[in-house]
């Protein structure tokens, strides 16, 4: 059997609690491995460390304990290799929805010419339906289905290995959650 995209081991994660010598533990014994090409969600009540799980696998938090690789390497610091969509969009609001999905594939290809980066950018932006001008306004502009749309092609542009989404529709209404979970299958696939 070939090693596993994502091995995580004995994964635990403590805070400190303010007045107490004891830390609360969030998780601990976590164990699980993704292999590569796996769609996964991990499901649990309101506080149970969803969040905490994938600040770790993103590389934005360190686990206390335990251990997670990635592609045999350890995971430690964030990475272009994981890309994530969070829940509040994490849009900078002084760029528009096509400079924001730029700047991640101008990180990912520092060695691309304007040209290349302008038209792969737009080539996400346009997967999602971000087009007609939209591309060019800033997320205050924005609904939050069309918020949520560049995220995820920001997150697409930058082709991670790993792409975490943390409760990237749990703002949006009924309707558009649908329209927009259709939409990432879509790209998902396609990419």
């Amino acid at each position: 059997m070939s090693q596993p995209f994502i091995e995580i081991r004995e994964l635990a994660r403590r805070f400190p609690q303010p007045g107490s010598d004891e830390p609360v533990t969030v998780f601990e014994h976590a164990n699980f491995n993704i292999q590569k090409g796996e769609f996964v969600c991990i499901i649990g009540h309101s506080g149970c460390g969803k969040s905490t799980i994938m600040n770790i696998l993103s590389g934005l938090d360190d686990g206390s304990e335990g251990s997670v690789t990635m592609d045999g390497k350890q995971v430690s610091g964030p990475s272009l290799d994981r890309g994530v969509v969070f829940q509040n969009y994490s849009l900078l609001p002084w760029l528009s929805a096509l400079k924001n999905v730029i700047f991640g594939v101008r990180a990912r290809h520092p060695d691309w010419t304007r040209e290349q980066i302008l038209s792969h950018s737009q080539k996400y932006l346009n997967m999602v339906g971000i087009t007609d001008g939209a591309e060019l306004r800033k997320p205050s502009q924005l609904s939050g289905g069309m918020l949520q749309r560049v995220s995820i092609a920001r997150a697409f542009a930058i082709q991670p290995q790993l792409l975490l989404l943390d409760e990237p529709f749990g703002a949006l209404d009924a309707l558009t959650r649908g329209s927009i979970q259709d939409e990432l299958i879509r790209v998902w696939s396609a990419t």
